[in-house]
């Protein structure tokens, strides 16, 4: 196995008795991109040189003892391309952001660098996190590393499948409707949605304000675990962070399962759920059970209503969030005869088609006459869900559904359709409406083609701690996280 397969804690394990250097860990990384980036193109940009002189200061650093305040000294983490790193390009996947070099850090960046972990390279997404394929970004698809021909699933794509096909060791994502969680799924890793205000989102381009969220995506629940403890945490510089203490999560993951009560609701399990992950998640739930979990059947009602709030909610906010990228300040600007020909010719030739479709959608939905129709009654649903989650939350201590509905589909077959794309998110978008967190943990294969399918798991507000020990439970009983792909081996 070389440097680049290993996990998190082996790599820091290998580094702390000095049986490799972690500019050789950073070294491994860049070789497996050049071998295998031009099939998966998991990164929009990377500078190997920059990666490899953060490695040198981290061996100097650990030459003298290493540093206890640096957990990730040496871990090679990758950055999803909607996160500020002062003097990268930001992108997000758009020609609208073309030239833009971020001036300062976000505050999970300035967190991972203080935790010593190296970071680099800008990773493919949809544009703006508008997508469930990852094949709306201005820079082409990124392809699924289980199949040059199927997506890696969205918008988190790039996050999912460079760790996947050990580019990188971690890396981070954005979750908007379950843009960590359904990539995770189709690409056979780990993704974490942290509760809403648990991770700051200071230096996250916004797609929609109340539904963001940064996440990590990892080989392992204790990579996972062991990257949220880095980046959680109160920000003054985020009005939605919310100051709650971080618990220790490494020291949860082996705490009991025995006695945890589990909630499977009815209304995901039934139609248009694809028969081979339905047989893989219920395999899950029995595995959960002889780990000594009670597995209980609830009721979410108001499920069947939560694709409709949130592409009203979601939508109404890009609006609002995009309107500043006009060609005036920054990135891209076309010349016109006069300042709202620019604006609109810059906007025109700048956003994609999908960008443009939810603008536009979400500038209806606000307008005049159709707010109270359309925005406010979504609001008033979410609420309903929400106090759903609230009600079962009374009952279990965690909830488990499916991750996705099927497996990954084929590049091109669900693009020009956008409601069967949408419903990519059906299991996940809920847990964004409520604010809760969801972890998504491999649980088995289809059979032909193999690909992998991902099991979900819900938990209350501020809950990562259960959602974890219940997710770490779960695959150190199984042998699916331990599955590569050929482009891996």
């Amino acid at each position: 196995m070389t440097l680049n397969q290993l996990t998190i804690s082996d790599i820091i394990r290998i580094l702390a008795r000095r049986d490799a250097s972690a500019r050789q860990v950073m070294q491994a990384c860049i070789e497996q991109i050049e071998r295998v980036e031009d099939k998966i193109h998991a990164f929009i940009s990377y500078d190997p040189q920059d990666a490899l002189t953060q490695a040198e200061a981290a061996d100097r650093l650990l030459a003298r003892g290493g540093d206890p305040t640096k957990p990730l000294l040496g871990v090679p983490i990758a950055i999803k391309d909607v996160i500020a790193v002062k003097g990268q390009r930001l992108n997000c996947a758009s020609r609208i952001l073309d030239g833009f070099v971020s001036p300062y850090d976000a505050t999970v960046i300035e967190k991972l660098k203080a935790a010593g972990a190296i970071v680099f390279g800008r990773l493919n997404m949809d544009e703006f996190a508008m997508g469930s394929s990852t094949e709306t970004s201005a820079f082409g698809p990124t392809r699924n590393p289980w199949d040059f021909e199927r997506v890696p699933g969205g918008s988190s794509g790039g996050s999912a499948a460079a760790v996947v096909a050990d580019e990188c060791i971690g890396s981070l994502g954005s979750d908007t409707g379950g843009s960590i969680r359904q990539p995770a799924a189709m690409c056979g890793c780990v993704g974490l949605k942290p509760t809403y205000g648990r991770v700051s989102r200071y230096g996250l381009v916004a797609y929609a304000s109340s539904l963001d969220q940064i996440g990590p995506l990892g080989k392992t629940v204790r990579d996972v675990a062991m990257l949220l403890q880095a980046i959680a945490g109160h920000d003054t510089r985020d009005s939605t962070s919310v100051p709650v203490p971080v618990p220790d999560y490494l020291a949860a993951l082996d705490g009991p399962v025995k006695g945890t009560k589990i909630g499977l609701p009815k209304e995901y399990m039934r139609g248009g759920l694809d028969p081979e992950v339905k047989e893989a998640v219920e395999a899950a739930v029995k595995q959960l059970t002889r780990l000594g979990a009670e597995v209980l059947e609830i009721s979410l009602p108001h499920t069947e209503y939560a694709i409709a709030a949130y592409y009203i909610i979601a939508t109404a906010e890009a609006s609002t969030n995009l309107a500043r990228f006009d060609g005036v300040r920054y990135g891209l600007r076309i010349s016109g005869a006069d300042p709202g020909e620019m604006y609109c010719r810059t906007r025109g030739a700048g956003f994609g088609p999908e960008v443009k479709r939810r603008i536009i959608l979400g500038t209806y939905a606000l307008s005049a006459g159709y707010y109270d129709a359309y925005y406010l009654r979504a609001q008033k649903v979410r609420t309903l869900i929400r106090q759903d989650f609230i009600k079962a939350f009374e009952t279990v201590d965690a909830i488990v559904t499916p991750t996705a509905p099927t497996a990954a589909f084929k590049l091109g077959e669900k693009i020009d359709d956008p409601l069967q794309m949408y419903l990519s998110d059906i299991y996940t978008i809920s847990c964004n409406l409520a604010g809760i967190c969801g972890i998504s943990v491999p649980c088995g294969f289809t059979k032909a083609p193999k690909l992998p399918i991902g099991l979900q798991i819900l938990g209350e507000h501020f809950g990562e701690e259960t959602i974890l020990k219940i997710a770490h439970a779960f695959e150190q009983s199984t042998e699916w996280h331990k599955h590569k792909p050929p482009v891996a081996r």
